[in-house]
């Protein structure tokens, strides 16, 4: 009131220019409606692209590791600018998946003469490159630098192997679908090396490997291997094994291992009915330095196992369910393909609501086929399927997220660290979702008294037109109406429930249905045991262990999770000795039924702690086994389909 009275003494003048007393803390604010960092891209049309595109990639420098590609981009006469872009959504991957940050040394030139370019503002991954008058044909220098070690990514070069994939060193126009975009690829290799791939026309000059014109489509989903030690052997059906390996005496073959593969590619042509492909080469890498990979394409899949792989036959069992999975794909998941998962080019985004069916029904046939065709001994299957039954009924976070959640894991999360997985899940849409179509498997064969199964959905639905290779897309709604069509049931509520919701029973009842039972033994599984099973103390302490003390892998919840026993700690001593893998199973074989906690010192960062893990339950591993007398549903399901 005071100050009032005083400003109103003032003269007009001084109170207009009088500072404006703030009532609190000063913000400006943009307006809500941001501007748009540059305009959209054009979408992509069903249009032909004018003219072909040449692409060479030079993959000779094994020691840099690094791909060097000379790509010519036809123009049309006018135009002034182009935009090439740089594949980002890669199938196969289901996610945002390009390396365009290995990228370096990127040149545009047209004439001989460089070309003034940026990078477009609202997606990082498109070049704008201006072009002068007359440019009738933009060339593109580009280098890939390949990681040396898997971390983040995985090494495609090695001194002996190359893993060529297009999409890393090419790059595509705006504004045509892919499949639209023509494209002649060349590969230049080091001296002496072979190569494979899906890709039509090969020939060979002297170093370089020349594949007839295709269209940037088929070329990005046709990669190539290639080394310095190679063989390559027909399965029949058009069909062949190419192998790579690092060292030549990889290469030898056990008397089991061409039979087992020949009888892979007869059951699944049995299982689908058809041929998806016209041709179709496994690319196989036996190594212990290129990156792991198990990656599907229509006419070829690109795999690697171990350097012994093949020369330690019955060691590396557990293994050998890839070439099974990544086949089924080429019925599953490339003819066949989620609607949302499709897209005209490699910049749109998708969505993978329904990879339990891409990738879940894929992992249930994966097993059977290993299986059938002997490339898996039964019990190694049955092994696989129990490991994954334990996990599943353990895991914390199937309380809060659903199967179908996790498909969102490769746009969010896609190879990325996770110190707790088994409470923020991860891919789980592949081996949950193989226990649940167990479960719809036993539905059928209970419902017709085994007259019919999950396989006459995989055959109506998968198996299309002999030799078709192209897509056909399906929703949600197809996949219950080509289930009602093989045995009418509630499937829609059955699939919501299983997949959709959360919380749901742990994934049990389709193993009980089959006739057998989760149990727990002292020892580990054959598929467990295969893989190595030294430092897996998963079930019992709920932790793996390295040979230095390392521990990893904690469970959610678990006494090992309990006692602190995470990742980042070392153990260094168990009960007063110095640790070594084989104390620690010793002392928790002597705690099993007392109550006296196992004494451990670990060591986290500089700090040394003592600690006690409460587990009286012994040593256990997973196991399923029959649950009564005679042959199990189970047990004809992974019986062979074909003769010998």
């Amino acid at each position: 009131m005071r100050f009032l009275t005083a400003v109103a003494a003032l003269p007009l003048a001084l109170v207009l220019s009088a500072p404006v007393q703030a009532q609190g803390p000063v913000r400006s604010m943009p307006p809500v409606a941001a501007a748009p960092l540059a305009p959209p891209l054009p979408p992509s049309a069903d249009v032909a692209y004018p003219g072909t595109m040449t692409l060479h990639v030079d993959a000779s420098d094994t020691i840099g590791r690094t791909m060097r590609a000379v790509q010519t981009v036809p123009v049309a006469p006018g135009t002034r600018e182009l935009v090439l872009l740089y594949p980002k959504w890669l199938p196969g991957n289901h996610g945002p998946t390009g390396q365009i940050h290995r990228i370096g040394d990127v040149r545009f030139t047209a004439g001989g003469a460089p070309l003034e370019w940026e990078r477009d503002a609202g997606e990082p991954y498109a070049f704008r490159i201006s072009l002068p008058e007359g440019a009738r044909e933009v060339m593109a220098h580009l280098t890939y630098t390949n990681p040396f070690t898997t971390g983040d990514w995985r090494p495609l070069m090695t001194q002996a192997i190359a893993n060529v994939q297009w999409e890393k060193i090419s790059l595509y126009p705006v504004g045509h679908a892919v499949r639209r975009i023509r494209v002649a690829p060349r590969l230049t290799l080091p001296e002496g090396w072979t190569a494979a791939a899906a890709l039509d026309g090969q020939t060979v000059q002297g170093r370089d490997v020349i594949w007839a014109e295709t269209d940037y489509e088929t070329l990005v989903d046709s990669p190539v291997f290639a080394g310095a030690h190679a063989r390559s052997w027909d399965l029949g059906q058009n069909v062949r094994l190419n192998v790579f390996a690092d060292h030549p005496r990889q290469l030898a073959a056990p008397p089991e291992m061409l039979p087992a593969h020949r009888k892979l590619v007869a059951e699944a042509i049995a299982l689908f009915g058809t041929r998806q492909f016209d041709r179709y080469e496994f690319l196989v890498a036996l190594t212990d330095e290129l990156g792991g990979i198990g990656l599907e394409h229509h006419r070829s899949s690109e795999n690697t196992f171990s350097g012994n792989g093949y020369t330690d036959w019955n060691g590396t069992a557990h293994q050998r369910g890839l070439l099974p999975h990544e086949m089924i794909h080429s019925w599953n998941g490339k003819h066949r393909r989620p609607a949302a998962l499709w897209a005209p080019d490699y910049h749109t985004p998708t969505s993978g609501a329904l990879l339990w069916v891409y990738e879940g029904q894929t992992s249930f046939w994966d097993s059977i086929l290993a299986a059938r065709s002997g490339l898996q001994p039964k019990e190694v299957a049955l092994g696989e399927i129990a490991s994954n039954a334990a996990y599943y009924a353990a895991q914390a976070g199937r309380g809060w997220r659903s199967v179908e959640d996790t498909t969102f894991n490769p746009a969010l999360a896609y190879r990325k660290p996770q110190p707790f997985a088994s409470l923020s899940r991860g891919t789980d849409y592949y081996n949950e979702s193989a226990l649940i179509w167990l479960e719809a498997d036993q539905i059928i064969r209970r419902g017709t008294g085994e007259r019919r199964g999950l396989e006459h959905f995989a055959r109506a639905f998968f198996g299309t037109r002999e030799g078709d290779w192209g897509v056909r897309t399906y929703t949600f709604e197809d996949v219950v109406a080509a289930l009602n069509a093989v045995y009418p049931h509630d499937w829609a509520t059955f699939l919501d429930t299983r997949f959709r919701q959360p919380g749901q029973p742990a994934p049990l009842k389709g193993i009980e249905m089959a006739g057998y039972r989760l149990v727990w033994k002292e020892e580990p599984n054959p598929f467990t045991r295969s893989g190595g099973a030294a430092g897996d103390f998963t079930w019992s302490l709920g932790f793996s262990v390295g040979s230095d003390g390392a521990v990893s892998g904690t469970h959610w919840g678990s006494p090992g999770f309990d006692a602190g026993l995470l990742p980042g700690t070392t153990i260094v001593s168990v009960d007063g000795l110095a640790f070594s893998r084989d104390r620690l199973t010793a002392a928790v074989k002597d705690a099993k039924g007392t109550d006296r906690p196992i004494r451990l010192i670990v060591k986290r960062g500089d700090r040394f702690d003592t600690v006690d893990v409460k587990w009286n339950g012994g040593l256990r591993f997973p196991w399923i086994e029959p649950a009564g007398t005679g042959t199990q549903p189970l047990d004809r399901l992974l019986a062979p389909r074909t003769g010998n």
